[in-house]
């Protein structure tokens, strides 16, 4: 059994080599406001980044704030993010979470964790990913990525994503939990991928227990 020690010094080593390797942006997702990341955060849920932006372009330009996503009738918006998949609960959420924003906080979107998370369909994950991408908070996107990385990694041997933020934050300072949970993401995008790992490529390879496997 790997002591925390050895596991910090290995992400250590881990943070410093995928460091340089990846973009320095906090999300692949495009948006102008705290609200417009929320709303594609949302929808990214099982869809790629790629996709919600192809979406969202014409989104944002029809629905201009949370007031406007109250106003739409529900089947409406429904197919105007049917390219996400799971639109209807998507929709549901986002219809819900607009008219909350609006009623308790004035159409802003809150900076905290506490407040974030009363939202409906707003978990910790898409809560991270504003707080950190817009209001500069520390914090662990646990996304698909994540969650197999960090597995794989030996980080941890939980499923829960709540459970696998709380152990990765014990590897690295706050002020590196954003970057290593986005460097993980893009190393699972472009190496690490679900079905098969590019072993060949994979600058970390020499530091990962599923080599041994």
């Amino acid at each position: 059994m790997e002591s925390l020690k050895k596991k910090k010094q290995r992400a250590e080593k881990i943070f410093e080599i995928l460091d340089p390797l990846y973009t320095t942006e906090k999300t692949a997702l495009k948006y102008s406001t705290p609200f417009e990341l929320l709303v594609s955060t949302i929808l990214s849920a099982q869809c790629t980044d790629e996709r919600v932006n192809q979406v969202t372009k014409v989104l944002f330009k029809k629905y201009k704030g949370p007031e406007d996503f109250v106003k739409a009738p529900i089947s409406e918006l429904e197919e105007d993010i049917r390219p996400t998949g799971f639109f209807r609960n998507k929709a549901k959420s986002i219809k819900a979470c607009s008219q909350a924003l609006v009623e308790k906080y004035n159409g802003e979107v809150p900076s905290t964790m506490e407040e974030l998370i009363k939202l409906p369909g707003v978990g910790r994950k898409t809560a991270n990913c504003v707080l950190g991408a817009v209001f500069d908070v520390p914090g662990i996107v646990v996304d698909t990525h994540v969650k197999r990385l960090a597995k794989r990694l030996g980080f941890t041997d939980n499923t829960d994503p709540d459970k696998i933020e709380k152990d990765l934050e014990k590897l690295l300072p706050k002020d590196k939990w954003r970057r290593f949970s986005d460097l993980l993401i893009y190393h699972g995008r472009a190496v690490c991928k679900s079905r098969k790992p590019d072993h060949a490529h994979c600058p970390i390879f020499h530091l990962c227990p599923s080599k041994e496997i």
